[in-house]
């Protein structure tokens, strides 16, 4: 085929088109270049939906925390989370840890 007979295919004349062919690199440039591009806003959709997890998460530690926070108003609830949690004790006491063995031996 000759540059003229190929000059006159239906396709050709679309993709030579001035509207075309900006059309096309405005498409490109928005796509992947810019800075508002849709590239970083799947970053961005990704990272937001990251955060909303992250936030769901946090707010039901903090209803546990408050739970918690709320039961220790009571002194003898007090005293019985500082001894199991932070083998806390009184003058004169002992305390002894046992520890179980998970791994099963063989």
């Amino acid at each position: 085929m000759t540059f003229k007979q190929l000059k006159n295919k239906p396709i050709v004349k679309f993709i030579t088109n001035i509207y075309v062919i900006v059309l096309a690199f405005f498409i490109v440039w928005m796509v992947f270049f810019d800075e508002n591009s849709l590239l970083i806003h799947y970053e961005f959709n990704k990272e937001i939906k990251k955060l909303k997890t992250e936030k769901n998460y946090f707010k039901t530690e903090i209803a546990k925390d408050k739970k918690i926070i709320d039961s220790l108003k009571k002194p003898e609830q007090l005293e019985k989370f500082a001894r199991e949690k932070y083998l806390m004790k009184k003058e004169n006491e002992d305390i002894y840890i046992i520890q179980y063995d998970t791994i099963k031996s063989k």
